[in-house]
């Protein structure tokens, strides 16, 4: 016998192109990925959809992570009016005055020397450790520094598309 994919995962399986792009949009922000996994529905396990979303994410080129971090907004300045990357960076809505002042300098330093914004999966993480990451990888390579993103990423888009498979449940 069979067991059929929890309501969410059923829910986000059968609706519309269009509706379920949306959703995936609001988890990553690379159209390639959101396509994959789109084309890959209709998903038996929440455990497939993760591992779709981890194949489509190794296959991205430079370019779509480019478009991916480009719909994150920088550690310590979520997005206004934008509840998931508040919760997400919640680590740092406590901070100290003098360590939101130093991340603002990493980030830029950081941006300046990568082309794109510092990304981690903040999740969890206080604003000592995002500071400690920033200051350890901006000494990475271009090349190092691209794949820990993919990581980070696989990360952020896992506990995104968990959220999105729980809604309404």
């Amino acid at each position: 016998m069979t067991s059929s994919p929890p309501p969410g995962l059923a829910r986000f399986n059968t609706s519309q192109d269009s509706a379920a792009l949306a959703a995936l949009h609001e988890v990553c922000a690379s159209s390639a990925w959101g396509s994959k996994l789109l084309a890959q529905r209709p998903y038996a396990t929440v455990e497939a959809l993760f591992d779709a979303s981890d194949a489509a994410m190794a296959e991205l080129s430079a370019e779509d992570l480019a478009e991916a971090m480009a719909g994150h907004p920088p550690i310590g300045r979520p997005k206004p009016g934008d509840p998931t990357s508040s919760r997400e960076q919640s680590g740092m809505a406590g901070a100290a005055e003098e360590l939101k002042a130093e991340m603002l300098e990493l980030n830029l330093a950081y941006q300046e020397r990568f082309g794109h914004v510092f990304l981690i999966c903040a999740t969890g993480r206080t604003g000592e450790q995002m500071r400690d990451a920033v200051r350890e990888r901006i000494g990475n390579s271009p090349e190092q520094e691209r794949e820990i993103v993919r990581t980070e990423l696989g990360k952020i888009n896992r506990i995104r598309l968990t959220r999105v498979v729980a809604e309404g449940e």
